[in-house]
């Protein structure tokens, strides 16, 4: 892109401000971090030190105060902040991306889209996984129709961390939207349904199984697709012994991949995108196997090189979008369909039944 850059000003700076939003956002042609919003003494100082132009705030309020000095706000405080703050923004005219899920309710995620396009702006969520590099490599196969007629897609994003951390995403008050059914389904849910299109019923059983949690943290979802696929996923902070993060099965083969995208560890380890030609690649050791009739671990089917990962793509989309260069890269109504499912999926669970949509 050419021309002034967009200035952004960004909302929270924990895990998802620091390590996701801020880097990529920096990493950016046609953008630039202008201010990081926090009242964290440390955090400040922290954004500080990694971007030392970037102007610091306490309070959203002086965000929105200065609307007119800014072209983006991006959203990455805790989920019980999500919609109102996005509305005080776009109420103050400014373009929005809110990190996942962008509300805790299909209906709240409706009322944004509606008061986005009310007032002429562009309102995006992050759904950063959609540019993970196993899920590019899965749609690639799926576009060559490599795999035949889909019949089952499973996926799993599987932890093991026997212990609570405590904070927000854990906590018990239903007014946080935490646990790991809006946390790490927010983002298998959302694949899903890019992948195989709207779905029809929902199962879902949700525990509760370290000593201490407050929330789900070991939780499984079943999903009827229209297209007639069924979705089983998994998302849990208790797997002791990790399962393949996909496994597709068609009427001609399947797909087997293990491990996780790379570029959320190359982010914690506070390498940038663009400063090494192998970004978000992985070992051909991690390829996945598409083939029939034999495991992958004993070495049926042939590897599939994996596509490299792009979570710059996301906010290269973003600034495509601001100068109408190109569409919105994850509209909030999609991210209202996938909450339809979340909240159908809670509703199973609670009351043990298969929730018809």
């Amino acid at each position: 892109m050419t021309g002034t850059p967009l200035r952004v000003g960004l909302i929270g700076y924990g895990l998802a401000g620091s390590v996701f939003h801020a880097p990529l956002i920096a990493a950016t042609g046609g953008l630039t971090l202008d201010t990081v919003v926090t009242s964290n003494p440390e955090r400040q100082e922290q954004a500080r030190a990694g971007f030392p132009d970037v102007r610091v705030a306490g309070a959203p309020e002086e965000l929105f105060g200065r609307a007119g000095g800014l072209d983006l706000v991006v959203i990455a405080s805790p989920n019980r902040t999500h919609v109102p703050l996005a509305t005080a923004a776009l109420e103050a005219g400014l373009p929005v991306v809110v990190d996942k899920p962008v509300a805790g309710t299909a209906a709240e995620a409706r009322e944004l889209a509606a008061l986005a396009e009310e007032r002429g702006l562009l309102l995006s969520v992050f759904q950063n996984r959609r540019w993970d590099n196993d899920f590019l490599t899965l749609r690639a196969l799926l576009e060559k129709g490599e795999l035949g007629d889909v019949r089952r897609f499973e996926s799993r994003f599987e932890r093991w961390r026997p212990r609570p951390k405590g904070g927000w995403r854990e906590s018990g008050d239903p007014a946080e939207i935490g646990g790991l059914l809006y946390d790490l389904g927010s983002h298998v849910v959302d694949q899903a349904l890019v992948l195989f299109g709207p779905v029809t019923e929902v199962y879902a059983e949700t525990d509760i199984r370290r000593p201490g949690a407050e929330t789900d943290d070991d939780t499984f979802i079943a999903l009827t697709h229209a297209s007639g696929v069924r979705s089983h996923l998994h998302v849990s902070a208790t797997t002791a012994q990790l399962g393949p993060r996909f496994r597709v099965l068609g009427s001609q083969a399947g797909f087997v991949k293990y491990g996780l995208d790379p570029q959320e560890a190359a982010l914690r380890a506070n390498r940038r995108p663009g400063t090494s030609a192998d970004w978000g690649t992985e070992p051909e050791s991690l390829w996945g196997r598409l083939g029939a009739g034999e495991s992958p671990v004993t070495g049926g089917g042939r590897p599939v090189p994996t596509l490299p990962g792009d979570y710059p793509a996301y906010y290269a989309a973003v600034a495509a979008a601001l100068t109408c260069a190109g569409p919105n890269p994850v509209p909030a109504l999609e991210a209202a369909a996938a909450l339809d499912v979340l909240e159908a999926a809670h509703q199973s669970a609670r009351d043990k039944v298969t929730v018809t949509l």
